[in-house]
């Protein structure tokens, strides 16, 4: 009499990368249509935002919306002010509690985890219970342009700053098999071949974040007539937080390696590029298309 071989215990890891993160759509899609649906989802910023989609069931109609937004919409979210961060957030996710993600975390359709930063400790927090939206807006708040929140008495910032792709929160939750995805793998390879070119797109390429820079730089001193340019002010943050994400997630992910890396490449899009999700999308299709003989070897998928 044969024995029944128990399937291992698969983990999808969703990490940050602001609008890169609707790469995220395609790979989900990609890896349902072979045949593989994860027993665990963690997530970290808009990891943690289309995870909590697809852990509630609502990745298909979350699709549809993500596909519709234009430049106008982003700015219809936009709750402007300059006192811990550009956005408060509550708009947006406000429009999720009504649209989407309505759920405590403990109650989705399949268990999902995500990761926030303490703000006054550095200390990497992992959210596994209260409201789906609550727990989405602390991983998301990315200093500089979410304000901080406060979440079971601590103040809050995205989980980006110190676990971008959580694997660790995925075997915590006890993942046996570990699919990661990592969007950022090539974006400081951009700003390299970028850096000797003055007129190169920045990472905020979108016309309404170029005005809002504009805005911005009117904050400032006038440099000198003669002076070197210098990129804007949401560039120089922007390519910070990449520079740090990347490397934080090598040195993790080197000490705790998933099974599978999917690494979409996404380097010409930018950090606020929202309105972009079809080639975001297009390009997560086609890197989980890419994995999916690794995912035969290692029998999580059947042989085409």
């Amino acid at each position: 009499m044969g024995t029944h071989q128990r399937k291992p215990r698969l983990g999808l890891v969703l990490g940050s990368g602001s609008a890169r993160g609707w790469a995220h759509i395609g790979i989900i899609q990609t890896l349902e249509q072979a045949g593989l649906r994860p027993d665990i989802i963690c997530g970290t910023s808009i990891g943690a935002l289309v995870g909590a989609a697809y852990a509630v069931g609502e990745i298909n109609r979350f699709e549809k919306w993500v596909l519709g937004l234009r430049i106008k919409d982003i700015v219809s979210f936009m709750d402007l002010h300059l006192n811990g961060g550009m956005l408060k957030g509550e708009r947006l996710m406000a429009f999720f509690r009504d649209n989407f993600i309505d759920s405590p975390v403990e109650a989705l359709n399949i268990p999902f985890g995500a990761v926030a930063t303490a703000l006054h400790t550095g200390n990497e927090v992992w959210l596994r219970t209260g409201s789906a939206v609550g727990v989405v807006r602390a991983s998301i708040a990315l200093p500089g342009l979410f304000s901080p929140v406060w979440h079971d008495g601590q103040l809050l910032v995205d989980g980006g700053l110190v676990n971008p792709v959580p694997v660790s929160l995925a075997r915590a939750m006890g993942a046996e098999v570990i699919i990661a995805v990592d969007l950022n793998s090539d974006i400081l390879s951009r700003h390299l071949n970028h850096n000797e070119q003055e007129d190169a797109p920045g990472p905020i390429s979108s016309a309404w974040m170029r005005r809002l820079q504009q805005n911005l730089n009117t904050l400032l001193p006038e440099p000198p007539p003669d002076a070197q340019r210098l990129p804007s002010v949401l560039d120089v943050v922007a390519t910070s937080l990449n520079i740090m994400q990347v490397r934080i997630t090598r040195s993790r992910m080197a000490g705790d390696p998933p099974d599978i890396v999917i690494s979409p490449r996404l380097a010409h899009l930018g950090l606020l590029d929202f309105h972009r999700a079809q080639a975001a999308i297009d390009e997560g299709r086609r890197a989980a298309t890419a994995s999916l003989p690794q995912l035969v070897e290692l029998g999580l998928i059947p042989q085409p």
